[in-house]
């Protein structure tokens, strides 16, 4: 029995029966152990690239030294995949660092198993290879990130990986198909005739199901010459999570945890056009609290919340299963109920509801009693869509007020006064457009950081020559639905222009944010008339932020899109109004021209439990690139969260209200107010 003197030379035994015809062959060849990241054999002219005296002091080098996690990692990808098949090889271009100098090779790994059964590899260097510098870095750039980096044959097959790739893959071999949770997304490449095709996707990784955002490229495989998919993904899982919650907050009331306005307008459509597909019957129930105000006055707004969650608790034992109840604010709820098989399902309902709404709540250790006064209207029979039925019942309800309080009534045709009334509104509204009634007030825009004013945005108010200034609330509704809101909005634009540039000439040089409603965008010459009124007054597109709302993206519309890009392309910036109450994505974020993010100014007011979606918010606008502008801004306390956020800009009363021209003027003429510390 041979006696060695020590492991190593045990070890060079037994690596020297395997070894000896390798140490004839000239072009260099060394035998890495993966597990002592050491070379445990090389030849002579691997010696010479290692820059080593002798093969002893090769075997000494510790390799760790100058090795990053991204490189071990690699290393150990290579084991593995040895393990799995030993016949398998690798070829790729590494950069050695012997005693600290780079040195570039293409090297051809295969499996190299030790006498003790530990897995290590093989490396041999091709010869006569040359690299410039950009191909240099490159590959080193290949090898670092952290994208997920894969080259697919067109049938799916991995045909290249790089290491972030390989290390999240739960097998080298897995196939485009067996990637993606959903087929949908595999559709979507074999379908798709773009060259490049930009999604967010659930994907199987080692750590379970991912959220990736997934660039992938027409291509052709190099070696090959055949089409090929080049797919690019980075991990959103977290933000994806987050975005989720945010949706839901957005989507619910964050007191009762009840649907709010923007999911009933989703969620409520869709079951009623589910009961009308069916020949089904149903009822939308209004609900409003007689004399609430008084509650809150007094004994407060904590009293005055814990009975909102009471009665939003009692309203959900009367609508289950498909049923469902919805807070649209303040104190006003909304329920749906279907099928019905007669009105007099709708009737027992309501009565129900103020049966249970009536019977006492202890508030501050007092028994407070309330009541409700309750508008029913029924479909098909009142109308078919959930904004009709819901109009409806509202003017249902206030026949009840009008006739008592604490009661329910269907709605009648008869109930014209409502209906006369906004037959009359639109009336005074055309009067207003002709006799110029519409005045244009300016808000600043603030920099955080300064306190000076970089913009302003263009706010309408309505002269009106009885009850005087009328604020946008009260008129803005009826113009959308009357379909004169594309009239307004050239007026204000026209204003807004104006003033800019009589304050260009006077020095002043200020971006001005004009509203676009969803409405707006139904008109096919939209772009064109905005252009026209910008130039025609002398203006710079440049100069011109238009806000839109977040519902103006849903659907994906192509037209509405289309002329997004038009006004981008024209010189315009996109800002997104309101953003976080509707249906915010990273889709549109990342696909569509949009500049600015404007934080919704009921984040502000529910500062305490908005801040998460605050500072989601900011990080998303910092993740693209974008500018974000928080609105409502009326205490010191919020702005300093806003400025722990880092958030660009603000606007709100803290600072100033929306103004005339004269005393925006004068605002800015004086450069901006003290720093408020």
């Amino acid at each position: 029995m041979t006696t060695y003197n020590n492991p190593q030379q045990q070890q060079d035994c037994l690596l020297d029966s395997r070894l000896s015809a390798l140490s004839q062959l000239r072009q260099p060849v060394w035998i890495y152990d993966i597990d002592n990241a050491c070379v445990a054999w090389a030849n002579t002219g691997s010696l010479e690239i290692w820059q080593a005296d002798c093969l002893d002091s090769l075997r000494r080098r510790d390799l760790r030294k100058d090795m990053t996690q991204t490189v071990e990692k690699r290393l150990r990808q290579y084991q593995s995949d040895f393990v799995r098949d030993e016949t398998k090889q690798f070829r790729e271009v590494w950069t050695l660092y012997p005693n600290g100098e780079p040195t570039t090779l293409e090297v051809v790994y295969s499996a190299f198993r030790f006498n003790d059964n530990r897995m290590g590899m093989m490396c041999e260097a091709l010869p006569d290879l040359q690299f410039d510098n950009d191909t240099l870095r490159s590959a080193e750039a290949l090898l670092h990130t952290s994208v997920l980096i894969t080259l697919y044959s067109n049938d799916g097959v991995p045909l290249y990986r790089n290491p972030a790739a390989r290390s999240a893959v739960r097998d080298y071999s897995e196939s485009l198909l067996d990637h993606y949770v959903s087929g949908e997304t595999v559709r979507l490449l074999q379908c798709s005739t773009e060259d490049e095709i930009n999604t967010v996707a659930s994907v199987h990784t080692t750590n379970g199901k991912r959220w990736h955002d997934i660039t992938a490229r027409r291509c052709r495989d190099a070696v090959s010459g055949c089409d090929a998919w080049l797919i690019s993904e980075v991990d959103v899982s977290r933000l994806k999570a987050t975005e989720a919650h945010a949706q839901f907050l957005a989507e619910h009331d964050q007191l009762t945890g009840l649907p709010n306005r923007n999911h009933v307008s989703v969620v409520f459509k869709d079951r009623v056009d589910q009961l009308l597909a069916q020949n089904q019957r149903g009822a939308v129930i209004f609900i409003d609290l007689d004399h609430f105000k008084n509650i809150n006055d007094s004994l407060g707004h904590e009293a005055g919340d814990k009975l909102l969650v009471n009665v939003a608790e009692r309203l959900k034992t009367i609508a289950p299963g498909e049923n469902a109840v919805a807070r649209l604010g303040g104190d006003e709820f909304l329920m749906l109920i279907g099928p019905v098989a007669s009105d007099n399902d709708a009737r027992e309902t309501a009565a129900r509801i103020k049966e249970l709404l009536s019977l006492p709540v202890t508030l501050q250790g007092r028994k407070v009693h309330v009541t409700p006064s309750i508008g029913i209207s029924l479909f098909p029979s009142d109308g078919r869509s959930i904004n009709d039925l819901m109009r409806h019942a509202d003017l249902a309800m206030y026949h009840t007020k009008d006739n008592g309080r604490n009661d329910f009534a269907f709605f009648d045709r008869q109930l014209s006064h409502a209906v006369e009334s906004r037959i009359n509104l639109e009336s005074e509204l055309l009067t207003a457009l002709e006799e110029n009634q519409f005045v244009t007030y300016f808000q600043p825009r603030v920099d955080i950081r300064t306190n000076k004013v970089t913009g302003a945005e263009a706010l309408v108010r309505w002269m009106h020559p009885q009850r005087g200034i009328v604020g946008p609330a009260d008129f803005i509704p009826a113009c959308e639905a009357s379909g004169l809101i594309g009239r307004l909005g050239k007026q204000v634009l026209v204003q807004a222009v104006s003033a800019q540039q009589k304050w260009l000439k006077m020095g002043f040089d200020t971006r001005i944010s004009v509203n676009l409603s969803p409405m707006q965008f139904g008109e096919d010459s939209l772009v064109e008339d905005i252009i026209d009124i910008v130039r025609g007054h002398n203006g710079s597109p440049e100069g011109i932020e238009l806000e839109i709302t977040e519902s103006v993206l849903l659907g994906h519309d192509h037209k509405t899109i289309d002329k997004l890009h038009a006004l981008v392309n024209h010189g315009f910036r996109i800002a997104i109004d309101d953003f976080g109450t509707g249906y915010s994505n990273l889709a549109y974020l990342h696909r569509y021209p949009i500049r600015c993010l404007k934080i919704d100014k009921t984040f502000m007011s529910q500062l305490a439990t908005a801040q998460p979606i605050i500072e989601l918010i900011i990080s998303m606008a910092k993740l693209f690139k974008l500018d974000v502008v928080a609105e409502g801004v009326e205490t010191m306390e919020q702005l300093e969260v806003l400025r722990a956020y880092d958030c660009h800009e603000y606007q709100g009363y803290l600072f100033e209200r929306p103004i005339d021209f004269a005393s925006f003027t004068a605002l800015v003429g004086i450069g901006s107010k003290p720093v408020i510390a």
